[in-house]
């Protein structure tokens, strides 16, 4: 079988911020691949004005960004097209998590890596692990800061491996007190914010806990081939773990806001127990374009939200809410279901009517989780 048929390998070059080395490392390792023999280009480098990064990267092939106009200025994008047709066996894509301009064939880095892969090329990628899409609640609860660009878990799933970039945050604020970073005056205002020294020995525990993760659903994988008699060059065939049996998730989708931060978390429970996952909206005429315009729109936002994170959503008919959640949690042997905890103000005079009350009662055999907002 021709080699561009099969799919590329991923490697993700993970930190916990800016300036912890994770571009140097991945382009220290290109470098090795070039004196071994490899076919090596970059397909985008961004070295952010750092001096010792632009030294790095001498010697190295270049693949031209592509240029394109939006609103009078002009950006450099990937140019997926000529790495195609340049076809190297590995291609280096720095900052994975990026949003390209728009006017761009496709909307995410990640998604342009994607095809890079399909297409029989390996990658060599960076990102933070405020990137991830279920950390991000987590991370604006202690940053402040609501991380916009993200990437879906199942994406970074799928790489074949995820090494984690390393440096403690006091080293980390040496370096940026030193300019190496940052310019004088950005360096100033990162550390009034992201940088401060909580943050970041917070954010780094994140990044360990994510790769100790990835470790174990690799492990997961090559016990899983061990098992089934496959060798080493026939992981290929088994991506990633196996949903257990035992263990289901369910989420109650609704148009609330809190539906969001819900998905993230059931989802993130969902891949720690390589739970099966569903998402379920409960209306009373079982079709979104019989409810208001307003509340039609948050809800299918939340339900294309789902899907971008791998999650099968349904949206199901009654009249009782509570009872057709507890049906559909029977009929497909869920073992978990999440429910967003209503704001204070919304809950009845009543408690026995309400419906985290209501679903409690009914799912008696079933573990009902009630996931509060993060707040500040």
């Amino acid at each position: 079988m021709p080699e561009f048929l099969h799919r590329g390998t991923l490697k993700i070059f993970l930190g916990y911020a800016a300036g912890v080395g994770k571009t140097y490392q991945m382009l220290d390792e290109t470098h090795k691949l070039k004196n071994e023999g490899v076919d090596v280009v970059l397909g985008y480098f961004e070295p952010h004005g750092r001096k010792d990064t632009i030294t790095k990267a001498e010697g190295l092939e270049f693949v031209p960004r592509r240029k394109i106009e939006y609103r009078g200025a002009v950006f450099g994008e990937t140019d997926v097209e000529a790495i195609l047709r340049r076809r190297p066996q590995v291609c280096v894509i720095d900052e994975f998590a990026h949003t390209n301009v728009p006017g761009s064939q496709r909307a995410k880095r990640w998604e342009d890596v994607q095809v890079l892969l399909d297409a029989g090329i390996n990658v060599l990628t960076t990102m933070n692990v405020q990137h991830l899409e279920s950390l991000n609640d987590q991370v604006w609860q202690f940053t402040g800061i609501r991380v916009r660009e993200t990437i879906p878990d199942w994406v970074v799933k799928q790489a074949d491996e995820v090494v984690m970039v390393d440096l403690p945050p006091q080293a980390l604020l040496n370096r940026l007190m030193r300019g190496v970073v940052y310019a004088p005056e950005k360096a100033r205002q990162a550390m009034e914010n992201f940088f401060k020294e909580s943050t970041l020995v917070a954010l780094r525990e994140l990044a360990i806990r994510q790769t100790a993760h990835e470790v174990d659903i690799r492990q997961s994988v090559q016990n899983e081939a061990e098992a089934v008699g496959l060798g080493g060059g026939d992981l290929d065939s088994l991506s990633s773990p196996r949903p257990r049996a035992s263990d289901r998730i369910l989420i109650l989708v609704t148009e609330d806001p809190s539906s969001a931060a819900l998905i993230r978390r059931g989802k993130r429970v969902a891949d720690y127990l390589q739970a099966e996952c569903f998402a379920v909206c409960v209306l009373p005429d079982g079709s979104l374009h019989r409810i208001p315009a307003g509340q039609r729109e948050a809800v299918e936002k939340h339900i294309k939200f789902a899907r971008n994170l791998h999650i099968e959503p349904s949206v199901m008919q009654g009249e009782d809410v509570a009872q057709t959640l507890v049906d559909f949690a029977r009929l497909h042997k869920v073992t978990q279901i999440f429910l967003a905890r209503p704001q204070q103000k919304r809950w009845p005079v009543i408690f026995g009517r309400g419906l985290v009350e209501r679903v409690v009662r009914l799912a008696h055999d079933i573990q009902v989780t009630i996931v509060a907002e993060r707040r500040r």
